[in-house]
């Protein structure tokens, strides 16, 4: 099994300006491959391989007087350059996830080394550059594998270690019990609702910083540009971000350590985040809810235990389609918290009617897929807890 944990460096200023250099050349490379290729094809309409063509030219331009700065460089660094430029054109042809970008000198940096690397108990060692202090707060035994240096725009530098340890990939589970299978609602009100009627609050980080990041960022917009104080004022903007940042990471990890250990199998929407973000009233919220993030923390817990996280077909009507009757109403507006289903007189939480519903089309896919699911406590076949339907007419709200 392959693990990686990320820790924080303590670089000398010395250790610190080398790093600086190489960063600069592994972004010399990446942006220097993109403007030759797009100019390739703009002028004589010939395509190149980030992975070959431009690779090749990497032992020429060490020999020239102009680029034989690129000479200090760790070269594995300087040809990872290359190939993450491959794999970014890769995405925009296969996935169409848009035209590869120049990266900014002023953007996170980070190089990737995997030969002649080590790490002991406060340091680690990459190629060119002595031990730099490392805060190694959690050990991983097992054969490193590959290290990969960040700088962060408020400038703090962080190694990911990659390991390869004894311990094997575990099989997935192929017996799930269906009282272990949690559906989830995203929403903004409440960042998650699941089958069992629990709604985790939306903690909206941007919202309790918004006065202070308004602030700095206004005052960043009233200095001059290229003067020292506009640098400081945007690096306290960036620091800003980065704690909103980092109080979010640190949410969904413990939320999804929390969902994954206590569930067999997961089942979540699968959102089109970028469409949702057209909204311009709701993209800012959207943004701060950061789903994405959330599903992909909750995929690889799931992995590395065995379980199951299953995406549903994101044009199945959750919301609107009753859970008990399978009635689908003609339209439900979003701001219809809850409504009662004309079939069976059921009134239903709009966001725990969608949880369940997600949950019982997760428990088809499993068993399509061959897996075994067992009854779900003699309930209706789709499992509806007692929780989430009420009569209309009744006085529990």
């Amino acid at each position: 099994m392959l693990k990686a944990t990320k820790i924080r460096l303590y670089p000398t200023r010395e250790q610190a300006e080398f790093l600086n250099r190489q960063f600069g050349s592994v972004r010399f490379c990446y942006n220097t491959g993109l403007r030759i290729m797009s100019h390739r094809y703009k002028r004589h309409g010939q395509s190149l391989s980030a992975k070959y063509d431009t690779k090749k030219l990497l032992p020429v331009a060490k020999k020239s007087r102009k680029y034989g700065w690129l000479k200090e460089a760790d070269s594995v660094a300087l040809a990872q350059a290359c190939i993450n430029l491959d794999k970014a054109f890769q995405r925009f042809f296969k996935e169409k996830k848009g035209y590869p970008r120049f990266k900014r000198k002023r953007g996170k940096q980070s190089s990737y080394h995997c030969m002649s690397v080590s790490c002991g108990e406060s340091w680690v060692k990459v190629p060119k550059l002595g031990p730099i202090k490392a805060r190694v707060h959690r050990s991983v035994e097992g054969k490193l594998k590959s290290i990969t240096l960040s700088r962060t725009v408020t400038g703090k530098h962080y190694a990911s270690l990659l390991y390869e340890t004894e311990q094997p990939v575990p099989e997935p589970m192929t017996a799930i019990d269906a009282t272990k299978v949690l559906g989830l609602d995203m929403g903004l009100s409440h960042l998650a609702i699941d089958s069992t009627g629990r709604k985790v609050a939306n903690p909206r980080f941007i919202k309790q910083v918004q006065k202070n990041l308004k602030r700095k960022q206004q005052s960043l917009s009233r200095k001059q540009k290229g003067s020292s104080k506009r640098a400081k004022a945007r690096l306290l903007v960036a620091k800003a971000h980065e704690r909103v940042a980092d109080a979010r990471s640190d949410f969904q990890h413990k939320l999804s350590r929390q969902i994954v250990d206590d569930n067999q199998a997961v089942i979540v929407e699968t959102l089109k985040v970028n469409n949702m973000m057209k909204n311009a009233k709701l993209a800012k919220h959207i943004g701060d809810a950061s789903w994405h993030a959330l599903i992909a923390k909750l995929a690889y817990k799931a992995k590395e235990q065995g379980k199951h996280l299953v995406k549903i077909d994101p044009w199945f009507a959750s919301s609107k389609t009753c859970h008990v009757c399978q009635h689908k109403m003609d339209a439900m507006p979003l701001n219809i918290r809850s409504w009662a289903c004309p079939t069976c007189h059921t009134r239903h939480d709009r966001d725990i009617n969608a949880a369940l519903n997600i949950q019982h089309q997760g428990i088809l896919k499993l068993k399509a897929e061959g897996l075994s699911v067992s009854a779900h406590r003699g309930l209706r076949k789709s499992g509806m807890p007692p929780v989430a339907a009420v009569e209309v007419g009744s006085s529990v709200r």
